[in-house]
């Protein structure tokens, strides 16, 4: 397991006395010596821990300076540890700390003890863990804060532990961050999990941010310099700074656009933030608005107010894309002091600013929903439970009326359809479309903020396995699963009872083994689809007499009565070749397996393999844009690979991007060193050129790494190109 270096006790008291005068004016005096005497007496009876114990008070810090939780909470952090050692039943702290901090430490306890880091995800845990979670909105806050921690000294861990907690942290507790409103949080979250998952990937846009600093900070001077002057001219009071964009941020932008780190203009943001009262707020963010647009033109498309319309999580900001100098687009976000402090620290001081209420309306509703989910979802269906938590975390809702006036919320990019099912599982059963505004629409259409939705059903309308595609909540998906499988079940049932009268009217002796073997010889995977199709008349009676009739007539094929000499070919002989070069798991050879065409992994590449639905093994590279979602998401999976000891004589299609200056012959130079190498294949090249530039996408074949990273080198050696990257 994890590796990690023990604090002295030298470090662990500096800590404890930095903890006491930051975090001490949250206790009276009484309090204080209440939860120093209690750490004290359970001292000689559990070995005091100085690793779990420095963690628990940096992550009291966290908690408290940087999202601004308050006593209750960071009392129940710092007796987390010791009440889980000692065994403690919480419920004896309610009179020495109060209830509020023991239902704060049960709800800790109990997310430990469903927290199995390899099922997690997969498992019934999982489910209950977010429950959990559900309860109480400070419980997630505290998850987020020790997630955070463990992060900022994941250089402790060992390897396999640095890999496993950064997935986790990437794919449920950085969603769950930007949920909770803590954007600060969120982004460094992103950036530690992408810096121990793609190392080289982080290292590299770390080391272009850094080379590029000077000139974007003059950049950022010459466009701040003006707008400073005239916001000054007009009196307002405000803060006015540039920000760099995160690594991870910078990545996603250079993967969904399918652009190198140069392409990427927008690698920082403006931010202006106003000192003024709260009832200015809304005219003096709309006075600098207005400041910034006479400046500098603004794309329309990307203007976005979350001030006239807060997010749920409380965020509120204008931000507004414009045109700087040179022609390059410049993002200005404009906020008060007061909103820039939920930004940072979410939730937390949302409450501050609602007069110390421990409670947000819109976080209530959307802990309500989620239990929904929770609670309606079907057992085993986790991943699709997973899939619409994480939706949940990062979309924002719609709001549509009935014909009544009575408002529903439902998630952005909702349909008709989930609306029919919000109502009710009959009337989204029959649901055959709506009208929407006064227009006819079919239960495809995709709701907007403010319509009114009157659904149209009908008596013979029946859900199909298409809908799933159409239904974008959870709620719906399962409540049309449990529609299909009750219906499938029916008509398999009528379908049997037919196949059954029509074998006494033909007076066959069929026993259930000769119908098992006809409805594999049939093609059919289960019994269920066999009965449906016999049911829906998609299967002719016929020919199923005369296929049972062959069987009755076969002779009995006789069997050897000892087992010398006796032989058979398996099913995994079928399928395999005796040529495979792969070694998978325990050393098994000629498993059925394919090269995955998102990642295209070579000879030498680290690999892994994931199970498919069809039982086959595709391999991945282990850096593969989607390996961070499958091993979360589906780690039972997921299987260890490697290439065996000896290189396969196969061809591997690769392609690589270029990028260069426009120079003269550097095309013809390119195509003759590919053509120059022995045993690499140019299949195809695709240019283009602008501004300058050069850029080219080669298809190659290869046989295996290491000529792929010596064509690399050599390319990268031709006069005038920039950067080669394999894609």
């Amino acid at each position: 397991m994890a590796t990690i270096i023990d604090p002295t006790k030298q470090e662990f008291i500096s800590l404890y006395k930095d903890f006491l005068h930051r975090e001490g004016a949250l206790f009276q005096s009484n309090q204080r010596r209440l939860l120093s005497d209690y750490l004290k007496s359970v001292e000689g009876e559990v070995q005091l821990d100085l690793v779990a114990h420095a963690k628990a008070l940096r992550t009291a810090m966290i908690a408290h300076r940087e999202i601004g939780l308050g006593r209750q909470p960071i009392t129940a952090i710092l007796l987390y540890q010791t009440v889980r050692l000692k065994g403690q039943n919480p419920e004896e702290l309610a009179e020495l700390f109060g209830q509020d901090t023991v239902s704060i430490l049960q709800g800790l306890l109990k997310s430990t003890s469903l927290y199995n880091r390899r099922g997690a995800m997969e498992s019934e845990n999982f489910r209950k863990l977010l429950l959990t979670f559900a309860q109480d909105v400070r419980v997630i806050m505290i998850m987020i804060v020790d997630r955070l921690e463990t992060m900022r000294h994941l250089d402790r861990y060992d390897v396999d532990s640095q890999q496993e907690i950064a997935r986790e942290v990437s794919f449920l507790y950085a969603p769950l961050a930007h949920r909770m409103g803590l954007y600060a949080i969120k982004t460094e979250l992103e950036d530690l999990s992408l810096k121990y998952t793609s190392r080289e990937i982080y290292k590299e846009i770390a080391q272009k941010l850094n080379e590029t600093k000077r000139s974007r900070e003059a950049y950022i001077a010459s466009f701040i310099e003006p707008v400073k002057k005239q916001l000054q001219s007009d009196g307002l009071r405000f803060s006015i700074k540039g920000r760099t964009k995160s690594i991870h941020s910078i990545w996603n932008k250079i993967r969904k656009q399918q652009v190198p780190f140069e392409k990427v203009y927008d690698l920082f943001a403006i931010r202006i933030i106003i000192d003024c009262p709260i009832e200015k707020e809304k005219a003096a963010c709309w006075q600098a608005f207005s400041v910034v647009t006479n400046m500098y033109s603004y794309n329309t498309n990307r203007l976005r107010d979350w001030i006239s319309a807060p997010k749920s999580n409380g965020y509120e900001s204008l931000h507004v894309t414009v045109m700087g100098p040179e022609g390059k687009w410049v993002e200005v976000q404009i906020r008060t002091k007061r909103m820039d402090e939920i930004a940072e620290k979410g939730m937390a001081a949302h409450w501050k600013y609602k007069g110390g209420k421990s409670d947000s309306a819109a976080m209530d509703e959307f802990l309500k929903n989620l239990r929904d989910i929770l609670e309606t979802s079907a057992e085993g269906n986790d991943h699709e439970v997973m899939s619409e938590f994480k939706m949940q975390l990062y979309e924002d809702d719609v709001f549509v009326f009935t014909p009544k006036g009575d408002l529903h919320k439902l998630r952005k990019g909702a349909t008709v359809l989930d609306f029919a099912f919000s109502i009710h599982s009959n009337v989204g059963s029959h649901c055959v479309g709506a009208i929407v505004n006064n227009k006819h629409v079919t239960f495809k259409q995709v709701l907007e903020n403010g319509d009114q939705v009157n659904i149209i059903t009908a008596p013979n309308q029946k859900p199909k396995q298409d809908w799933l595609q159409v239904a974008k909540t959870a709620k719906a998906r399962v409540k049309i699963k449990q529609a299909i499988k009750e219906l499938e079940f029916k008509e398999a049932n009528d379908g049997r009872e037919i196949l059954n009268r029509r074998v006494k009217n033909w007076k066959l002796e069929v026993n259930d083994g000769d119908i098992t073997r006809l409805i594999k010889k049939m093609g059919y995977k289960n019994s269920t689809s066999f009965y449906i199709d016999i049911f829906n008349e998609k299967l002719n009676l016929q020919t199923i007499r005369e296929k049972l009739t062959e069987t009755e007539a076969a002779t009995d094929v006789v069997l050897p009565r000892t087992a010398e000499g006796f032989s058979r070919e398996t099913e995994l002989q079928k399928i395999t070749t005796k040529d495979d070069a792969l070694v998978i798991d325990q050393n098994l050879k000629n498993i059925h397996y394919s090269l995955a065409k998102c990642c295209n992994p070579i000879y030498g590449d680290d690999i892994f393999g994931f199970v498919s639905i069809n039982g086959g093994i595709k391999i991945h590279r282990k850096d593969c844009p989607n390996a961070p979602q499958m091993i979360s998401r589906f780690g039972y999976r997921i299987v260890n690979a490697r290439w065996s000891g000896e290189g396969k004589q196969n061809d591997y299609t690769i392609r690589l991007h270029v990028i260069g200056h426009d120079d003269i012959g550097i095309v013809t130079n390119i195509t003759s060193l590919i053509n120059k190498e022995p045993n690499i294949m140019m299949r195809s090249i695709s240019v283009d050129s602008h501004d300058g530039l050069f850029e080219g996408n080669l298809t190659i074949l290869v046989k295996e790494l290491h000529q792929l990273e010596q064509l690399i080198k050599k390319l990268q050696a031709i006069k005038g190109v920039k950067q080669v990257f394999r894609v």
